[in-house]
């Protein structure tokens, strides 16, 4: 048994009495018997027979790593032994996924399915007291279930999926590895001059992924383009000159994400002084992650620092204090500085007060922010600052009345640079935090 399979297998016990406890709590408030959470279905594409890559339910693989099985099922009630109704078809078409339990199998009763229109002889036969958990609500309504998605249900589990159990928190380590061997790769082949084309095939290769595989679409801009938040185009030309490369690339593993992005310089100009700038920005808004604290408040606290890097850069001619009352800053920093990260890339949760959903709003003029949660002890977050040289925003403030507050020669000599974002992931503990992406080396 490797290393990882043995903590994966010391960790997981724990895990799933963690759920099972949530589960019976969720189960009380909302009066019902039990959960079926469906793993998902394979949807064809509009007028093909083709379908699109599946993604499995969240709340399905928050269970068990089965993250590419279509078309099963768990019926859980947090008392018993949780059942997983495991789809395996006789297909000549398509390659059969064999059942693998490894150190997961002996936490559920397995049953196979070798048809899937055969599941309700597998379900409970009374469904009034189960509710459905899935995106198939055609699905759930013709096999009769009357409680499907009940809000209570899904606040009360997306606002615990927030704390990581210490299983979680092994998948998530090893996600990084994974991104964190593929970042390096894609580095050495932007330092050797190769296209956005060829940065990303070095990256999947690096870890053997398809870009079916990733758990967002990759973005590797060069040079102008780094200025696109989510830039997807993967240009297949030699640009006439490199000058900055920007890579926010992630990994799965066993269904949990990691989330990084790095910027970097092709030459050690002034551009490079910037990166190193705003990487030391980054550190110090990941040494403020603390529990009690508003992620809200750190956000505010790392827009009053951008803006004195402007300041620094002679990027604008007013004080900092100036800048974030005026706004402008918004120009060079328009996203929020990151959100919760776990099951999914985006993960639930982070406007939620309470167990009950109550919704927490971000501030008017921050409305980007994914997540305004107080911080705590057993969450994980990305912290993703950014200064970016963005046209249609440079534009909109130079039209504007707040134009004479910036310095538009020096902003114009960074336009061809694009823009920087650096991005790790961060495990929030009572007495420290654990930056992942750093202690796996990637600066």
């Amino acid at each position: 048994m490797s290393t990882l399979t043995s903590k994966l297998k010391k960790e997981y016990s724990a895990h799933i009495e963690c759920l099972q406890k949530r589960t019976k709590q969720a189960l009380l408030c909302d009066n019902i018997e039990g959960v079926v959470i469906h793993s998902g279905q394979e949807i064809k594409a509009f007028l093909d027979d083709n379908t699109y890559p599946f993604r499995v339910n969240p709340h399905f693989k928050h269970w068990l790593p089965l993250i590419d099985i279509p078309n099963c099922w768990l019926i859980v009630n947090g008392e018993d032994k949780p059942t997983l109704v495991y789809y395996q078809p006789v297909d000549f078409w398509h390659k059969v996924i064999p059942l693998n339990e490894s150190y997961w199998g002996d936490f559920f009763n397995i049953k196979v399915l070798t048809q899937a229109s055969d599941v309700d002889k597998l379900l409970p036969y009374d469904k009034k007291d189960f509710a459905y958990i899935g995106s198939h609500i055609e699905v759930a309504k013709a096999l009769g279930f009357e409680e499907i998605n009940p809000e209570p249900l899904l606040n009360y589990f997306h606002y615990h999926r927030a704390y990581k159990t210490a299983y979680e928190q092994v998948c998530l380590r090893q996600s990084n590895a994974l991104a964190v061997k593929a970042h390096i790769a894609a580095k050495e082949v932007f330092l050797n001059g190769g296209t956005e084309y060829n940065i990303q095939n070095a990256y999947l290769s690096a870890i053997g992924y398809t870009t079916d595989e990733t758990p967002y679409g990759n973005i590797v801009a060069l040079n102008k383009n780094c200025s696109v938040l989510h830039y997807m185009a993967l240009d297949k030309t030699t640009p006439k000159s490199h000058k900055s490369f920007l890579i926010d690339a992630g990994a799965n593993f066993n269904g949990y994400a990691a989330d990084i992005t790095r910027t970097y310089s092709f030459k050690q100009d002034k551009f490079a002084d910037l990166i190193t700038r705003m990487n030391q920005l980054m550190l110090n808004a990941v040494n403020g992650l603390k529990p009690g604290i508003s992620y809200v408040d750190l956000h505010i606290a790392t827009y009053k620092e951008i803006a004195k890097v402007l300041v620094e850069f002679d990027f604008i001619k007013v004080s900092a204090d100036t800048a974030v009352e005026s706004g402008i800053v918004s120009a060079f920093f328009p996203h929020g500085l990151g959100h919760h990260l776990g099951l999914q890339v985006h993960d639930m949760g982070g406007f939620m007060a309470d167990e009950r959903g109550t919704y927490i709003n971000a501030p008017d003029n921050h409305p980007f922010l994914r997540t305004s949660r107080i911080i705590e002890a057993g969450q994980v977050f990305t912290i993703e600052p950014g200064l970016y040289f963005i046209d249609s925003l440079l534009q909109a403030l130079k039209d504007s009345a707040k134009s004479d507050q910036v310095n538009w020669q020096k902003v114009d000599e960074m336009r061809d640079f694009g823009g920087i974002r650096i991005e790790d992931n961060i495990i929030v503990h009572q007495s420290h935090n654990e930056n992942i992406t750093r202690d796996l080396g990637l600066d």
